[in-house]
């Protein structure tokens, strides 16, 4: 069984708010969020699951690209579908999406995430 971490989830389209959601982790889980084969970016304390496949029929998800850029993580691929960010845990095991990069994301994008 897998311990549920709160991750930030940044949907490609843009009527769909970025929110925080309690997920468990498993392939299944990270294919479906993904819409197939399953890619990752990682930052210094986070990392993003997204669409490895940069699926066309998905739409482009501009607001993961600006997060991403944000921190400092130069982006040469144009993004498609949800993106899931997660943080670095012990031993390579998923942990709750950072802090900062919650701050950041609320305020690039001009909305409240976290109580």
């Amino acid at each position: 069984m897998h311990t549920p971490c709160n991750a930030l989830v940044v949907p490609a389209r843009l009527a769909h708010p970025v929110h925080i959601k309690a997920v468990e982790l498993d392939t299944t889980t990270l294919q479906r969020v993904a819409n197939g084969e399953v890619g990752v970016i990682a930052g210094r304390a986070w990392h993003v699951y997204l669409d490895s496949e940069a699926n066309r029929m998905a739409a482009q998800n501009l607001r993961a690209e600006v997060l991403i850029r944000e921190t400092g993580i130069n982006v040469e691929e144009t993004l498609h579908g949800t993106a899931l960010f997660l943080g670095h845990g012990c031993s390579g095991e998923e942990a709750d999406v950072p802090r900062h990069l919650i701050r950041l994301a609320e305020q690039l994008f001009d909305m409240p995430l976290a109580a």
